[in-house]
């Protein structure tokens, strides 16, 4: 893992980051449902993965905000240099596991990462743990569900910093296509102008230039 650690002393959200670790439940969530219209055409005309560019877009969105590269790792305070995909892939005999994608700012090298790791995980049986994993997102698919909110299992008893991440099933709103995306995140590290900015980032990410 690649991160350079925050001095707390000239931390500029040190009060915040006090407040908010005092918390039993820090986290607090956001929902809407971004415009992906030009994303979903550009992929059907170039016969590539919808599922495989929308997770680029949350990725590089994510990436490109400090914020939401925040670790709390032993009660310090860590940036990430980079962060990647920890998305569960669902087997053919109805479960799952958690999987590891590589992430990659070129959208074709990150797509042939992730079908690598997809391919192997449905090859695997149980979770696929891995232990303290923190240079990470925690993602999920739910494209059976056009959701307006979501909740996450999570233990209240960790420092968990690790942001979640959540896609619904793609709704049409007359020629647009909208996509629920739901992100929760520590209020110790993230406020929710960051959220705000990964959201506008979303949208922007999904035209095509």
């Amino acid at each position: 893992m690649k991160a350079s650690r925050i001095d707390l002393s000239t931390y500029k959200r040190k009060e915040h980051f006090e407040f908010f670790s005092q918390f039993d439940e820090p986290f607090f969530g956001m929902a809407a449902n971004v415009n992906c219209t030009e994303a979903y055409r550009f992929c059907k005309q170039q016969n590539c993965s919808f599922y495989a560019f929308y997770t680029h877009v949350i990725a590089k969105a994510i990436n490109k905000i400090e914020a939401l590269r925040t670790r709390i790792i032993e009660e310090e305070l860590w940036l990430l240099e980079e962060t990647h995909v920890s998305a569960t892939v669902l087997r053919e005999d109805e479960t799952f596991a958690f999987s590891r994608i590589p992430y990659h700012k070129d959208f074709s090298i990150f797509q042939e990462n992730m079908q690598r790791e997809i391919e192997q995980v449905k090859q695997t049986e149980g979770l696929n743990l891995v232990v303290n994993e923190a240079d990470v997102f925690h993602y999920s698919s739910v494209p059976w569900v056009q959701f307006t909110a979501i909740s996450h299992a999570r233990k209240f008893k960790t420092d968990d910093s690790i942001p979640k991440l959540s896609v619904g099933k793609m709704l049409e709103e007359g020629s647009e296509k909208l996509l629920p995306i739901s992100i929760h995140v520590n209020h110790a590290v993230v406020d929710g102008l960051q959220v705000g900015q990964f959201f506008e980032k979303c949208e922007a990410y999904f035209k095509i230039e």
